[in-house]
């Protein structure tokens, strides 16, 4: 059997005039900046107007831990949102940016699947609106000026050897990972050792990302530390005097943008923050937009629950003032069978006990979710090949944790595939069934928070931290920063920090390799086993496989 790709399906798509998209919510065409005819950002102005109106009900989308076999989580979303507003409800849909780096390298071009799509694709995929490359800008302006400001007389005495800033660039490319800079003699500057990181792992892109407005934003700006003194004293970016210029480079990437689904329903597109580096969600003042604007909002995060939840419900939604109402974890017949220790290349023959061996990866982010006060309902994304009898294995296996599991074919038929789980959702949501409770409280000591996520959501007997890791989270307490969340660095393939143990390990540690204070984004970053803030690309990319064809069009890009 033969499918369109998902670029020939929206390819095909009737887009809307990006004005009626933004009149279903009931903004105006003035309040609309329109780049194009199909996608738009909304003035910030709008955004300031609707700061009295009521809050819809927010949904989370989550995952089981990412296997080569796929889960769907962004198809879901889209699929549910689509799914929302076919049974009559007034719904959005909000979700991050792509970054070119994984779109060039290992993952291809994707804004959902089939027929559960956001649409422009190629535009979303490349430059779209430019946000990124703003956020590129400002950051190495930031980067440039402290070379500079070193350059003509260092009168804040920085510490050559302790500049803690990189540069940026949004592409894999791992020749950049570690270099030296200002070789060449005098004109030049004085050397030292330096590096780049992916754009979407900027601290810049964390604070756009979770900022409320623009004076929030600057002041947030100021607030990252670049470099240290020889007496250790931190260096920031205010010092530096270049937090008001980032903000003009900013002032429209703040500005979350609009487009549509396949279905022409509203789908906000803003920010994207790496799920393991950061908090990998979308922005902050999307969220809050489409929250004032809809009833429903149903947004993701990053990766599976251990890391894109866990991170949603303890930094976004603590920072933000959010809560949601309902989560819905995205699993499939094929992840679950990869979890049993079936290899990709077997995944089409049933295997029903497979599915039964696999389940507890489910199982344990199932009730990682409930722990924090929000009801749980488990979203089977079909396949074509998947078994009745391996999916009620799956549907069994979730009723017996007191949880429900909803088969949902919208890949193929987009909101006729989900409104199943749309109904159920918003009953949920209506129900204020969620008591929701972040994991810890600000209060707790750094060291214990990490142990506390640790713990109660990798299952982890222990962390392993040297003394200099711990004497450096005592003086970020001391220096002010003991109430900030942590953001949790590891691979997203496990619940450990060992990509290849997959199902639900208990008996392992934690080893914590640095941790990484993220004054201006306000959270602490702790780094756990071998996780690179600039990825390579794989043997084969998938840019080699990018081109346009005769007529002018975009192929290859998934």
């Amino acid at each position: 059997m033969s499918f369109k790709t998902d670029i020939e399906i929206a390819r095909e798509a009737k887009k809307r005039p990006i004005q009626e998209i933004g009149a279903k919510l009931g903004i105006g065409e003035k309040d609309l900046v329109p780049y194009g005819h199909d996608k738009a950002k909304v003035s910030a102005e709008f955004i300031k107007a609707q700061a009295n109106k009521k809050d819809g009900k927010l949904i989370l989308v989550t995952a089981i831990n990412p296997t080569p076999a796929g889960e769907g989580k962004t198809t879901t979303t889209v699929g549910l949102g689509d799914g929302l507003n076919a049974i009559g409800k007034k719904a959005a849909i909000c979700i991050r940016e792509a970054s070119l780096g994984p779109c060039f390298g290992m993952k291809g071009g994707a804004a959902g699947g089939g027929y559960a799509q956001v649409v422009p694709m190629e535009e979303m995929n490349l430059h779209f609106t430019g946000d990124f490359h703003a956020i590129t800008s400002a950051h190495n302006l930031l980067s440039a000026m402290i070379d500079n400001h070193i350059y003509w007389g260092n009168s804040l005495d920085i510490d050559n050897r302790r500049v803690v800033w990189k540069r940026v660039i949004d592409m894999n490319d791992r020749a950049l990972r570690d270099i030296v800079t200002s070789l060449g003699g005098v004109p030049n500057g004085f050397p030292r050792q330096a590096g780049f990181d992916i754009t979407v792992a900027s601290e810049v892109m964390a604070i756009l990302c979770l900022s409320n407005d623009l004076e929030d934003l600057q002041e947030r700006l100021g607030n990252i530390i670049v470099a240290y003194t020889r007496d250790r004293k931190a260096i920031t970016c205010k010092d530096i005097k270049a937090d008001g210029a980032m903000t003009v480079l900013l002032k429209d990437a703040m500005q979350p943008n609009l487009v549509q689904t396949l279905e022409n329903n509203p789908a906000f597109v803003h920010g994207g923050p790496f799920a393991n580096i950061a908090h990998g969600c979308n922005s902050v003042v999307a969220t809050k937009t489409a929250l004032k604007l809809a009833d429903y909002v149903v947004t993701e995060a990053g990766f599976g629950a251990d890391l894109g939840a866990e991170k949603f419900l303890n930094i976004k939604c603590r920072k933000a003032g959010l809560a949601p109402s309902a989560v819905v974890i995205v699993a499939t017949i094929r992840a679950m069978k990869m979890n049993g220790g079936v290899l990709k290349q077997d995944l089409g023959a049933e295997n029903v006990q497979a599915v039964k061996e696999g389940c507890p990866n489910l199982g344990r982010h199932i009730e990682n979710v409930k722990s924090f006060g929000v009801p749980a309902v488990v979203a089977i994304n079909h396949f074509h090949g998947d078994s009745e009898a391996e999916i009620q294995a799956c549907k069994d296996y979730v009723e017996s944790l007191g949880s429900e599991a909803i088969l949902c074919k919208h890949w193929a038929d987009g909101s006729k595939g989900t409104k199943e789980l749309a109904t159920r959702i918003a009953e949920i949501a209506d129900s204020d069934m969620a008591q929701f409770q972040t994991l810890y409280p600000d209060d707790m000591p750094l060291f214990e928070k990490i142990e506390t996520v640790a713990k109660r959501i990798y299952r982890a007997d222990e962390v392993l931290a040297d003394k200099k890791i711990r004497d450096q989270l005592k003086q970020w307490e001391k220096a002010g920063f003991g109430d900030l969340p942590v953001c949790m660095a590891k691979t997203q393939y496990s619940f450990s920090t060992d990509p290849k143990l997959r199902g639900a390990p208990t008996g392992h540690s934690l080893p914590v390799r640095e941790v990484r204070l993220s004054a201006g984004a306000g959270f602490v970053v702790v780094v756990c086993g071998e996780i690179m803030t600039m990825p390579g690309l794989p043997r084969v990319p998938s840019s080699e496989s990018i081109m346009l064809n005769d007529d002018g069009l975009i192929e290859g890009l998934f």
